[in-house]
């Protein structure tokens, strides 16, 4: 039994092509009988061809299968350029020498072609041991997680990492390493043609887990919530699906929906130090000062914020970080402190900023805003327990005395810190103009004078010469 292989073009054939050559001289007792008469005729040699151990006929020549063969490999060359086929079956033929052929060999170059099964020589890329497709060689499935690698870092890095060249200066981001999450093998089968994957079909197949393509033409008066409904997804699964759709977007009629979820068949990871330089906030401290006034502040020392320079190792699986830790820390910059001086001082003459009720209880009878057709400019304060009008923070009486105006007896108090207060409406004041009045020190008495409808206290409040709303400080 002797090997053969097959040369068509650039087709090569490997397949199991064994010829077994019997040659034997057959002696009949013709010849013994009859010596004239067997010199009178001539031998003739044939080959009876099996395939499969199927007789299918006999060749006056070897060649003739050899043909045959070649015919049915070139016959699917010309659909699958440049792969490697090779005829799977087992074709042989024994040689017989005959005074009378029966041989026919178009017949038998015939059965060849239509019997004869042809694969191709193939790499199976296997994940995790399991089979998953099969490109043209290994040079294609080395291809295929090149792609597949590159859609997470550039060219450049991929051959850094292959040639393990250091491509960073000092301070700058590198990639450390890519590689499969999986187990990734290749190995060499034999398979029909059609089963061979190109490149780009194998990257999709191991990149979203399928081939299939499902698109939803939108239709009028449908909505995302409607369509995710439809094919057993939520609306979170479908927007991820659809780069750009928003859940309150407005869909087109015939606008195509992607509606086929992947699951990737790989991972890369890529393992990344990243540097990053990150401010360091400042401290604030305060120092207090008694000899300087209550409510006031200096700023002694300005604040800074520093710099501090962090190399991280950052890991990704296809596009997303899942761990990232800080390797190295150096500080750049040092932060300057704010210092903040404080005064605790009190003066009677200038107010805390912080104001006390200016009567003995009572309750507000009517509220700042437009009261009967105008303005009420401040509070009214009626029922208290005793009629005595406080000074509601320390401050320098302004004026006291009678307010032409419909505010009667009227006391306006200056706190030295931009406040102003106003009392009005007392039965008597006692308190003078240029007099510093103690928070919570009596000022007068509470009455009705001026334009006034009962006993009560008109109680104003102005910050910088603008009318404020008495009830937001207490």
């Amino acid at each position: 039994m002797i090997g053969k292989s097959y040369q068509q073009g650039s087709v090569r054939s490997s397949g199991l092509l064994k010829i077994f050559f019997i040659i034997g001289l057959l002696l009949t007792s013709f010849i013994l009988v009859a010596p004239n008469a067997f010199a009178a005729l001539k031998l003739e040699t044939i080959y009876h061809v099996y395939m499969d151990d199927v007789y299918i006929g006999a060749v006056t020549e070897e060649e003739v299968v050899e043909q045959a063969a070649d015919r049915a490999i070139a016959k699917v060359n010309e659909k699958y350029k440049d792969y490697d086929l090779q005829i799977e079956n087992e074709i042989t033929y024994i040689s017989e020498q005959v005074f009378r052929s029966n041989a026919d060999n178009d017949a038998v170059s015939k059965q060849i072609e239509d019997m004869a099964t042809v694969k191709a020589v193939a790499t199976l890329i296997t994940v995790d041991e399991k089979p998953i497709t099969y490109v043209k060689d290994q040079s294609e499935a080395e291809s295929v997680l090149k792609k597949i690698k590159l859609n997470y870092v550039t060219d450049k890095e991929l051959k850094a990492i292959e040639s393990k060249k250091k491509t960073e200066e000092k301070d700058e981001n590198r990639v450390v390493d890519v590689r499969m999450k999986e187990d990734i093998h290749f190995k060499e089968e034999a398979v029909q043609p059609k089963q061979v994957l190109t490149v780009d079909k194998a990257v999709k197949l191991l990149q979203e887990g399928t081939l299939e393509d499902k698109k939803h033409k939108v239709k009028e008066g449908e909505a995302i919530e409607r369509i995710a409904a439809s094919y057993d997804l939520t609306t979170k699964e479908i927007l991820k699906l659809n780069e750009g759709l928003t859940a309150d977007g407005i869909l087109q009629i015939g606008q195509e929906i992607n509606t086929v979820v992947t699951e990737p068949l790989v991972h890369v990871v890529v393992e990344r130090e990243m540097y990053e330089e990150e401010a360091v906030p400042f401290e604030r401290e305060v120092i207090e000062d008694s000899s300087m006034p209550k409510g006031d502040t200096k700023e002694k020392q300005t604040g800074k914020n520093g710099t501090s320079g962090f190399t991280y190792k950052v890991i990704e699986q296809n596009g997303e970080q899942t761990s990232k830790k800080t390797i190295k820390e150096e500080t750049i910059e040092k932060p300057v402190k704010q210092i903040v001086v404080k005064g605790t001082k009190v003066i009677p003459s200038r107010g805390t900023g912080k104001f006390t009720w200016p009567a003995n209880g009572g309750y507000v009878s009517s509220k700042m805003g437009m009261r009967w057709g105008k303005l009420h400019k401040g509070i009214d304060i009626a029922g208290p327990s005793n009629y005595t009008i406080k000074a509601a923070d320390h401050g320098i009486v302004v004026s006291a005395g009678w307010n032409n105006g419909g505010y009667g007896n009227k006391i306006v108090i200056d706190h030295q810190n931009g406040y102003q207060t106003i009392y009005a409406h007392l039965k008597s004041i006692s308190v003078s103009a240029g007099q510093k009045v103690e928070k919570g020190s009596a000022i007068g008495i509470m009455g009705s004078t001026g334009d006034s409808t009962g006993i009560h206290l008109h109680f104003e409040v102005y910050k910088n010469g603008s009318m404020q709303n008495p009830l937001n400080y207490f």
